[in-house]
């Protein structure tokens, strides 16, 4: 196998960063958020719905960055948003494409208060009909799950509703998905379909450790009069952080994912240490209370091939056990190498007998189709520093992708 690393990074014009964190900024907040960010600016009470509706569509359906774009708003309205808020953009600070088409960027965003500018990664995948666009909900993360790269990082901070709701705006205005709207110069133009229809919450960060910024972003995601987005069409992923499985679920009515990865106690102790916290009893019990759960909604249940470890035929049959009586797919995802990893991938033989007896006892089992492995954009290898990584990393990265570690 010949595997070439993508050593040609586009460096894009910088995207203007929102202006310094003195002021409010108005992409992710809710609708009554936003509501009491213009009373608060002076707006009147009998003018606030329309401005509100104004600046919806103008934040998330035409996708503009400058409040003197926003033609239909008064000269002194437009003076007075200036004058208050920020839109709020992350700055591009690296771009990279994989050889499938995957595209990861390296986002920067304004130092917060006394803090430093933080550093997080966003991943499109665009597939035959759809773009999925992986985001991220946290700098780093807490969980050090023992398989994943982004585990390595240690959590810096949680990510605002703004700068989740960020990520999606600058993906589809570098995507040119914006209708009506100028595509930037150097932009990424998709072929047909290949636009931002789907997103999963499955970047950088635990999600239900973020709650409130997670909850009020996937609500602008889903607004029917901005992003619109199915709520079919977006995922939550979680490592099981159980008390607020059902509760994410009862108030946005998204669809949910876990990371599931072992269908033991004490080799998910080792993959996925909150395990230790909420075991896998109460993790499929808050799954069976999910709202709406049915064969339309069903639960993804994610879970990682590594070598030797997860992946035997009694590994498969106590998952069918595990799950019976929950309407669910069971993802199947290659183990994505990364610099550093004490893990191997399983035999592609292996994983597809892994499928095949998962299939025949009705549940279906696909196998996740590695993309972006070439820039550390696959299933967990997002960290903030990849963009750095050192030219030996890069070479022990081909060299085991090259001997078949991942392969598949």
């Amino acid at each position: 196998m010949t595997v070439t690393l993508v050593s040609d990074i586009s460096r894009p014009a910088p995207v203007p960063a929102p202006r310094a964190a003195d002021k409010p900024v108005l992409v992710g907040l809710t609708r009554e958020k936003l509501a009491e960010a213009l009373r608060g600016a002076g707006v009147e009470e009998r003018q606030v719905k329309m401005r509100v509706q104004q600046l919806w569509h103008w934040l998330y359906v035409r996708g503009v960055d400058d409040f003197s774009r926003m033609s239909n708003v008064s000269k002194d309205l437009r003076a007075m948003l200036e004058e208050n808020f920020a839109i709020g953009r992350p700055e591009i600070v690296e771009e990279q494409i994989s050889n499938d088409g995957t595209r990861k960027w390296l986002l920067r965003y304004p130092p917060r208060g006394a803090g430093r500018p933080v550093e997080v990664e966003t991943v499109y995948i665009p597939e035959e009909g759809r773009g999925t666009l992986c985001v991220s909900s946290q700098v780093g993360c807490t969980l050090t799950c023992s398989f994943c790269h982004t585990g390595t990082q240690k959590l810096v901070r949680n990510l605002t509703a703004g700068e989740i709701v960020g990520q999606v705006l600058l993906a589809r205005e570098r995507l040119g998905d914006f209708p009506g709207a100028d595509v930037p110069a150097g932009a990424i133009v998709p072929a047909e379909g290949r636009l931002v229809s789907n997103i999963v919450m499955m970047g950088m960060g635990e999600p239900l450790y973020n709650y409130d910024n997670v909850r009020d972003a996937l609500l602008v995601f889903a607004d029917g009069d901005g992003l619109s987005l199915s709520k079919r069409r977006i995922t939550l992923s979680t490592s099981g952080v159980v008390p607020e499985i059902p509760r994410i679920g009862a108030e946005t009515g998204v669809m949910l994912a876990i990371s599931l990865h072992a269908v033991r106690d004490d080799l998910r102790d080792e993959l996925v240490p909150v395990n230790k916290k909420y075991p896998l009893a109460a993790l499929l019990d808050a799954c069976r209370a999910w709202p709406g759960l049915s064969n339309a909604r069903r639960i993804t249940f994610e879970y990682v091939m590594l070598k030797g470890v997860n992946d035997s035929l009694a590994d498969a049959r106590d998952l069918v056990r595990l799950l019976k009586g929950i309407p669910a797919k069971i993802n199947l995802i290659p183990f994505n190498p990364w610099p550093g990893s004490a893990y191997e991938c399983s035999d592609w033989e292996q994983i597809e007998r892994f499928a095949d007896f998962i299939n025949a006892n009705g549940y279906a089992s696909p196998i996740r189709t590695p993309r972006g492995r070439d820039i550390l954009a696959a299933c967990g290898q997002l960290k903030s520093e990849s963009e750095r990584m050192r030219k030996t990393d890069r070479l022990a990265l081909e060299e085991m992708m090259i001997a078949g570690h991942g392969e598949g």
